[in-house]
C-alpha cells in the first residue's frame, strides 16, 4: 500500500512547486515507485515535471460522454473508463503521472471526482508513494477528492492571510472527518529565519520553512522543469532536510 502525501493550500502559495520538488526528491531517493497525481483542474504539474499530459481524466470522460459508442459491448462503463485512465498514465524515469484535468462539457464535475477516487483506491496498491497536488483552496476537500492520506502538507506563506487559509483547511479536515495521519504546515518563500515559525495551527504541526529561491523564479520564466533545477538550490536543500517528516 502506498504512502500518500497530499499537498494543499491557498492559491499562489507555491503548492505545485513543492509537490514537484517532493516528487523529485522521492525519485532521487530510489525508495520505491512514485505516482504523481495532478488533481488540480488548472493542471500544471506535468510542466513542472517536464512532461506533457496528453490525456486527462476530464478529457476521457468528455470523450466517452460525446461518443458512448466507443464503450466495448458487454463491458461495464466504469470498467471501460478505468481502462482508459490506466492507459492515460504518463510514464517517466522514476515516477508516473496521472492528470485529472477539467471536463469541458456539461457533465457533472462531481462524477470526475468520484472516478478519480475509485481509480486512486486501486492505484495506490501498485506504488510505494503517491503525491497528490490538490486543487488550490478548499474545493478538493469539500468534494472529498482526498478522503484519506498519510501526510497532509498544507502550504502557506508567512502572511496572516496565508496562515488563516491554512487554519480553515485544518478545520475543514476535521469537519469532513478526512483521515490524516500527519498534518503538517510548511511556510514557503520565507525571507527570514523562521526556525520557530508560527507554531502549531489547530492540528497542523509546523514543519519548517522554504526560502525564497531566485532560481525557481528563473526556471518558471524560462518554462523549464524543476527536475532540472540544480541539486544545490536553496529550496531543494531546505526541503531535503525536512523530507523525513513528510514521507515517514
Amino acid at each position: 500500500m502506498a504512502y500518500v502525501i497530499a499537498v494543499s493550500g491557498k492559491g499562489g502559495m507555491g503548492k505545485s512547486t513543492v509537490a514537484a520538488l517532493i516528487i523529485r526528491l522521492l525519485k532521487e531517493r530510489k525508495s520505491g515507485s512514485v505516482l504523481a497525481v495532478d488533481a488540480d483542474p488548472n493542471s500544471n504539474l506535468a510542466d513542472l515535471l517536464g512532461l506533457k499530459a496528453a490525456h486527462t481524466v476530464g478529457g476521457i470522460l468528455d470523450d466517452i460522454s460525446s461518443h458512448p459508442e466507443k464503450i466495448s459491448p458487454g463491458m461495464p462503463k466504469d470498467r471501460f473508463i478505468e481502462f482508459q485512465i490506466q492507459s492515460a498514465i504518463e510514464e517517466a524515469e522514476g515516477f508516473d503521472l496521472l492528470t485529472m484535468g477539467r471536463p469541458e462539457g456539461p457533465g457533472c464535475y462531481c462524477y470526475v471526482n468520484n472516478v478519480l477516487r475509485n481509480i486512486m483506491a486501486k492505484l495506490i496498491r501498485d506504488y510505494a508513494y503517491v503525491v497528490i497536488d490538490n486543487e488550490a483552496g478548499l474545493e478538493h476537500l469539500s468534494r472529498r477528492t482526498t478522503r484519506s492520506c498519510d501526510t497532509m502538507l498544507v502550504i502557506s506563506d508567512p502572511t496572516p492571510v496565508g496562515l488563516k487559509s491554512a487554519q480553515r483547511i485544518d478545520t475543514l479536515i476535521k469537519e469532513l472527518d478526512i483521515k490524516v495521519r500527519n498534518r503538517l504546515l510548511l511556510i514557503n518563500r520565507s525571507e527570514a529565519d523562521t526556525a520557530d515559525g508560527p507554531g502549531s495551527i489547530g492540528a497542523l504541526e509546523y514543519l519548517g520553512s522554504l526560502p525564497v529561491d531566485e532560481r525557481v523564479f528563473r526556471f518558471s520564466m524560462e518554462a523549464r522543469p524543476l527536475l532540472d533545477l540544480e541539486s544545490d538550490a536553496k529550496i531543494i536543500n531546505a526541503l531535503r532536510k525536512l523530507g523525513d517528516r513528510i514521507w515517514h
